[in-house]
C-alpha cells in the first residue's frame, strides 16, 4: 500500500510524507513530493493526521467481555472493538484472582496469540499482571481475598504458562519481598509500582531494584504532599535525575482532574507519560450491571463503580482518553506519543510497534484534521 498526502507523526512532530508498506511492514518513508512508481493500492490521506495505531498496556475489557474470561471468544471480541477504536496493539490486564485462575487465563492467552487474526483486530502482544502482589489497603476494585506476598517463583511459573507474554507486573513496593522479587525477575518482565500505600524510601528502593513504571498515577496510592512525597515524589525525582520512569495516566475525565493530567506531563515529560484506558467490559455498552474481577460493577454514563461507590476502571477507550488529553491542552503530538511509542517502550515492544519507521508494523490510525474523528484504522 502507498499512503500519500497525510500529515505523518514522526519523532519531530507532524510532517507531510509518503508511506510505503509491504507484507505488514513499513517498507519506505519518502518526502511528499517524491516521484514514486507504484502499481498497488493507494490511500489518499489528505486532510488526515497519520498516527501509528494506538497501544493500550492497561485495560481489562470492553464490548461486554473481560480479558479474565480467558476464552478465545472474549479475546476476539475485545480485539475487534479495540481495533474499531484505533488501537492496534494491546497488553490487557488481569485482576487479583486465585493462582489456578490466573494460570488458566495466561495459557489461553498464549494459545490465542499464536492464531490471532493478522488484520481487523488489535494484536495481543503481552499481558499486564495487575496483582496479586498489591496492598490490601489500596486494593481499589481488586478482590482483596486473593492478594498474596510477592513470589519470584510464581511469576516464573506464570511466565512459563504465558509462554513469555507477561510484559508488566504491578507490585506494591512496601510488601515484604517486593524488591527481591523485582530483582529476581526484572530481566524477564517489567515492574510497575501501584495499588500501594508505600512511602518515598520504599518506592525509591523498588526503582533501584529494577521497577521503571507507575500504575495509574495518583489512583490507588498515597497523595503527594510537601513533607511526604511517597511514590509520586520518588517517581518524579527519578525522572528529574534523568532515569526513565513511565507514568500511566487514566485520562478519561473521571479518574483525574485536568490539572492532575497536565501536572503529570510536566513531571514526567513528553517521553514519560503513558496514556491508558483502564477500561472494563462495560466500555462500548449501555448503562447497567457488569462485573470486574468477580465483583459487581454499575455503569452510569461515563462512570463505572462498585456497589460501594469505588471507581472500578473506566468506560472510555484509549482513543477517548487521547481526545480528552488534547481537550485538556496537551499538544496532539505529545498526547499521541503517550498513546503510541511511550507505552510500547514501557513494555519493551518498541522495536516493531509504536512509531512510523521503516521496518516497523504497518498499522495506522488516520484522524480527521478538523475534529480528530477516526477516518480509518
Amino acid at each position: 500500500m502507498l499512503i500519500k498526502n497525510g500529515l505523518v507523526l514522526t519523532e519531530s512532530g507532524f510532517e507531510k510524507l509518503t508511506i510505503l508498506t509491504d507484507g505488514g511492514k513499513i517498507s519506505g518513508i519518502l518526502p511528499a513530493d517524491a516521484m514514486v512508481k507504484y502499481s498497488g493500492e493507494v490511500l489518499d490521506a489528505a486532510g488526515s493526521y497519520v498516527l501509528p495505531a494506538l497501544t493500550d498496556v492497561h485495560f481489562h475489557g470492553c464490548a461486554g467481555h473481560d480479558f479474565c474470561e480467558g476464552t478465545a471468544e472474549a479475546f476476539s471480541k475485545i480485539a475487534e472493538y479495540e481495533f474499531s477504536q484505533g488501537v492496534g496493539t494491546v497488553c490487557p490486564a488481569t485482576m487479583t484472582l486465585p493462582d489456578e485462575t490466573l494460570t488458566a487465563i495466561l495459557k489461553s492467552a498464549a494459545a490465542y496469540a499464536k492464531v490471532q487474526p493478522k488484520s481487523g483486530a488489535a494484536e495481543l502482544v503481552g499481558v499486564h499482571l495487575e496483582g496479586p502482589f498489591i496492598s490490601r489497603a489500596k486494593a481499589g476494585a481488586q478482590n482483596a481475598a486473593h492478594i498474596q506476598p510477592p513470589s519470584a517463583e510464581k511469576l516464573k511459573r506464570w511466565q512459563a504458562a504465558a509462554e513469555g507474554l507477561i510484559r508488566l507486573v504491578t507490585i506494591a513496593p512496601e510488601i515484604e519481598g517486593a524488591a527481591e522479587c523485582i530483582r529476581a525477575c526484572a530481566g524477564d518482565m517489567r515492574f510497575s509500582l501501584g495499588h500501594t500505600q508505600c512511602g518515598y524510601d520504599e518506592a525509591a528502593a523498588a526503582f533501584e531494584a529494577g521497577a521503571d513504571h507507575v500504575t495509574h498515577l495518583y489512583n490507588a496510592m498515597p497523595p503527594f504532599t510537601h513533607r511526604f512525597p511517597a511514590l509520586i515524589g520518588a517517581a518524579a525525582d527519578r525522572s528529574f535525575d534523568g532515569k526513565r520512569v513511565y507514568a500511566e495516566v487514566i485520562c478519561d475525565g473521571v479518574h483525574l482532574s485536568k490539572s492532575a493530567v497536565r501536572a503529570a506531563f510536566s513531571l514526567f515529560g513528553a517521553d514519560g507519560v503513558v496514556l491508558i484506558s483502564d477500561s472494563m467490559e462495560a466500555t462500548g455498552m449501555p448503562d447497567g450491571e457488569y462485573q470486574l474481577g468477580g465483583q459487581k460493577v454499575i455503569k452510569r454514563g461515563s462512570h463505572a463503580t462498585l456497589t460501594d461507590g469505588t471507581l472500578a476502571g473506566s468506560v472510555t477507550s484509549l482513543y477517548g482518553c487521547l481526545l480528552k488529553a488534547v481537550e485538556y491542552g496537551i499538544p496532539l503530538e505529545t498526547a499521541a506519543k503517550a498513546a503510541t511509542v511511550n507505552p510500547c517502550r514501557s513494555v519493551g515492544i518498541d522495536g516493531f510497534y509504536g512509531s512510523i519507521e521503516v521496518g516497523k508494523a504497518a498499522r495506522f490510525l488516520l484522524l480527521d484534521i478538523s475534529d480528530l474523528s477516526i477516518r480509518k484504522v
